[in-house]
């Protein structure tokens, strides 16, 4: 954990001295044979001092990444059409925690959809999930 508001860190694999360049960002050649790669979360239209970035030193550059492949997860929608509301008053009964040894289920197959509204084309709403999770995400992002 890195502490501070608004400060700038850096963190380096000891397992690599020197892989991250001193004195500037993106070098003709990285250390190690590492590529360079800036991710900015802020508008190209906010002034400089107010950037937000990270900068990444990657063995393999981000685009060589593997085709999208859909994952049907049955336990999350988006469609609120397919959902009557219900104006009772209700209760949830406990999730049930899978152990390990019965079902293996990461973060991403034990997302579950709670609630939502809006339309997630137009990015316009809000979905609330809740999970259960016994074991960790090996080859698997979200």
């Amino acid at each position: 954990y890195l502490s501070g508001f608004g400060n700038e860190f850096s963190s380096e694999d000891p397992r690599c001295p020197g892989s991250l360049p001193e004195g500037q960002n993106s070098p003709q050649v990285c250390p190690y044979g590492l590529y360079a790669e800036q991710l900015s979360g802020s508008a190209f239209t906010c002034p400089r001092s107010t950037n937000k970035r990270s900068w990444f030193y990657r063995i393999l550059p981000s685009v060589r990444h593997k085709p999208f492949v859909t994952y049907e997860q049955k336990n999350l929608t988006h469609n609120w059409d397919e959902v009557e509301p219900d104006p009772n008053q209700m209760r949830w009964k406990p999730y049930q925690i899978p152990t390990a040894a019965a079902h293996k289920q990461d973060f991403i197959d034990g997302l579950y959809t709670l609630c939502g509204a809006g339309d997630t084309r137009s990015r316009n709403g809000i979905a609330i999930h809740i999970y259960t999770a016994n074991t960790s995400m090996i080859d698997r992002c979200l």
